[in-house]
């Protein structure tokens, strides 16, 4: 595979609620701000970072009785929508 090419593999999400990971940063800034006596708070830098879903793999029992081994984020095991597998 050459490097320019990208691999064609499906995110990690929840098989129910379609949840998946979402991007996003962490500001800083430095300074005193101006309600304490200085020139006020600069922004210095923005770190890019990615939020995950709580996921868990579960086996899950579907309508038609087959079992299947899925991604389902807590929020949907907490829901009761799904018959898991023990």
């Amino acid at each position: 595979m050459k490097s320019f090419e990208k691999k064609n593999t499906p995110n990690k999400c929840c098989w129910l609620t379609k949840k998946k990971s979402i991007t996003g940063g962490s500001i800083i800034r430095r300074g005193i701000s101006k309600k304490k006596g200085g020139i006020g708070l600069q922004f210095v830098k923005n770190n890019k970072r990615r939020f995950f879903p709580n996921l868990h793999k579960v086996r899950i029992k579907l309508k038609n009785g087959t079992i299947k081994k899925v991604w389902l984020s807590a929020k949907a095991l907490k829901s009761c929508k799904v018959e898991k597998v023990i």
